[in-house]
């Protein structure tokens, strides 16, 4: 598409989003809050501790008494995003995995903002990554947002600039470092706002942080190194929350087999399908049925792919020179979603709240979904676009 090729050049500014959004803050005070997480934790720990009291005092009265009349009503969701441990010892906070060398790795979730049109491939760095969002974009395209805390790959990359759905993604990731190459003003007027540090690589990122890769021409040569990105706030050590729930066995309900391959068509540059390996324990990304290959020759990976469907519409922001509107996403409410894991499906509805909560994920039957420990792919797709899991014949990774 004609408005996919060049980076935007900046419009009139902004209008207010997201009721406002709050007043904007500096990189220390955002620091200073996230440093009161940890009372705010140990408060919340207590409630937790006399709400579970509370609630099995309740229940011995209630069970005392011998069966009522009528049935109870069913539970509602659970809307508790911690981790269930797979392992002894400390978990990897958005992966559900047993941390590298028996700790956690004391630094933020470093957000990456990397391309997708066709000229911007092979990507750099997608195989470390904790998660990974992709959202759609102008031109029929999708962008990706790469979320590292656990590893952190040698090179990340290419990497673009920011779009509106940005700041829905960022701000469930615990004040979170997000490199990008600039973006139109009204979003850098949101991303100002957002609870994040904004490490916006066309405005001052030291030179050390950049990594021009040979053999790629502007603008998809521009990678980094999350080492580098991470060093420019030395000071902040607290990682993130959880976003998920995790578990090793299949959610009730969940078939084996029924989920061993999952097609998204976003469109002809982006014909998404997730192919079950069991060899890896993992889903294979290919596009039109090409394997979706890394810059190392590495196929795209992931153990989840969780497939949400929302609202999208064009914006009144114009995106770039050739008159393309911002796509915008509806982040908060509820829609469908559709989640496959360990070559199941799992179909229910996902729900968010506040754009500083992750969404939750609700079976048909009321129960939590959970995710397999291990990297996730979460798919905004937009609604009229169809998402397909099928059961079939799996496959093993391509050499």
């Amino acid at each position: 598409p004609a408005g996919a090729m060049s980076d935007p050049t900046p419009p009139a500014a902004s209008r207010p989003r997201y009721g406002g959004g709050p007043a904007k803050a500096t990189r220390r005070e955002l620091q200073g809050r996230r440093g009161g997480r940890s009372s705010w934790s140990w408060r919340v720990a207590a409630i937790v501790v006399t709400l579970v009291v509370v609630g099995g005092t309740i229940a011995l009265v209630a069970t005392s008494h011998g069966p009522t009349e009528h049935a109870a009503s069913p539970p509602p969701p659970s809307t508790s995003t911690t981790v269930t441990p797979t392992a002894t010892g400390p978990t990897c906070p958005l992966t559900g995995l047993p941390a590298p060398g028996g700790a956690v790795p004391q630094r933020p979730a470093l957000a990456v903002k990397i391309g997708n049109y066709p000229a911007d491939r092979p990507s750099a760095g997608l195989d470390h990554a904790d998660i990974v969002f992709e959202e759609p974009v102008e031109g029929s395209i999708t962008r990706l947002v790469a979320v590292f805390q656990c590893q952190s790959p040698p090179l990340v990359g290419d990497i673009r600039s920011a779009r509106e759905p940005d700041v829905a993604i960022l701000s469930q990731l615990s004040h979170p470092l997000f490199a990008h190459m600039g973006g139109i003003n009204p979003i850098l007027n949101l991303l100002s706002q957002a609870p994040i540090i904004d490490l916006d690589m066309l405005g001052g990122a030291p030179a050390r942080a950049i990594v021009h890769e040979p053999g790629k021409v502007p603008p998809y040569n521009t990678f980094t190194k999350p080492t580098s990105m991470w060093a420019l706030e030395r000071s902040d050590k607290t990682p993130p929350q959880p976003i998920f729930q995790y578990s090793t066995a299949l959610p009730a309900g969940a078939v084996a087999g029924s989920g061993t391959t999952l097609h998204i068509p976003f469109s002809g540059y982006s014909n998404v399908t997730w192919t079950w390996n069991p060899a890896g324990n993992d889903y294979l990304r290919a596009y039109s049925g090409v394997p979706d290959r890394l810059v190392d020759g590495a196929q795209v990976a992931t153990t989840n792919v969780v497939a949400m469907t929302v609202q999208t519409f064009l914006g009144p922001w114009v995106e770039n020179a050739q008159g393309a509107h911002e796509v915008e996403v509806t982040a908060l409410g509820s829609g469908p979603v559709t989640i496959v894991r360990n070559g199941a499906v799992i179909t229910g509805t996902w729900q968010r709240t506040s754009l500083t909560s992750p969404a939750t994920f609700t079976s048909a039957g009321g129960a939590p979904i959970t995710l397999a420990p291990g990297r996730t792919w979460v798919e905004l797709v937009p609604q009229g676009i169809p998402v397909v899991a099928s059961p079939g014949v799996s496959t093993a990774a391509a050499g």
